[in-house]
């Protein structure tokens, strides 16, 4: 009888969210739905739902590591998705951590701040996740108000590639800018820049705004990773992806926001 084959595993190392609709819980729906092993080390604990963030609670960098050198000792880890942090020194352990053990395929989503404004990352974790962090990426998933953060408050009137490749040259090997925030109403586009060139995904904007679809597109990207794509091809699915969930998002919670259908 011939051995069936594993499915790779994929990390996430990220927040909680109690209401199911982003964070670790976005993130493992989207390793299933990729025929992925998820595995997770929870970073923060958030009481929130589709409304808003009601409280975070930051998992001690000693408790987070544990939770890491728990999985590494028993899983091989193909790609790694890395989303809310909480404070610095979860940064630095994290970096520290992917760098002990060579670990490759890093997507690195920068959570700053919640969908509802809560400042979720102060800024000296915004420094230390610049300094050594974002270096590690293989692919860093920003949208623009993170974008501009990490540049320290770059121009709100810069281009979108400008800042892609801005934030390239800070070490990431690829960045994917999303453009959900900019103000057009006719469309969002999201920029890849990579050592090739650039890449633009054009996609009409929806009636109705949608909770997790950064967590959801960045773990996409990492099973895609972690799967063999390359980084373009890992991400060119990954939008496909997260546009036929958005599709199908669903009004669960009392929120206006929906919830997007990742099965």
């Amino acid at each position: 009888m011939s051995r069936l084959k594993l499915p790779p595993c994929v990390l996430t190392i990220a927040g909680s969210d109690s209401g199911g609709s982003a964070g670790v819980q976005a993130d493992l729906k989207t390793f299933a739905a990729h025929g992925v092993h998820g595995l997770s080390a929870v970073a923060a604990i958030t009481a929130q739902n589709t409304r808003e963030v009601i409280a975070v609670r930051v998992v001690p960098a000693t408790l987070l590591l544990s939770q890491l050198e728990a999985l590494h000792a028993d899983f091989h880890i193909a790609s790694v998705k890395i989303g809310m942090l909480g404070n610095a020194a979860n940064v630095s352990a994290v970096a520290r951590w992917l760098r002990v053990h060579e670990l490759r395929n890093i997507v690195l989503d920068p959570v700053l701040v919640s969908s509802s404004g809560r400042r979720l990352l102060a800024a000296r974790g915004v420094a230390v996740l610049r300094e050594e962090l974002l270096p590690l990426a293989d692919v860093l998933t920003p949208n623009l108000p993170e974008a501009q953060t990490l540049l320290g408050g770059a121009d709100a009137g810069a281009k979108a590639i400008d800042m892609a490749q801005r934030l390239r040259a800070l070490g990431a090997r690829a960045v994917l800018l999303k453009g959900g925030h900019a103000k057009s109403t006719r469309g969002v586009s999201d920029v890849f820049v990579d050592a090739r060139g650039i890449v633009a995904y054009e996609h009409p904007r929806k009636p109705y705004d949608a909770r997790g679809t950064g967590c959801t597109l960045a773990s996409a990207i990492a099973a895609g990773l972690a799967r063999g794509r390359s980084p373009r091809a890992a991400v060119k699915a990954a939008e496909a992806y997260l546009q036929g969930a958005y599709a199908r998002a669903r009004q669960i919670g009392k929120g206006a926001a929906r919830v997007l259908a990742h099965l």
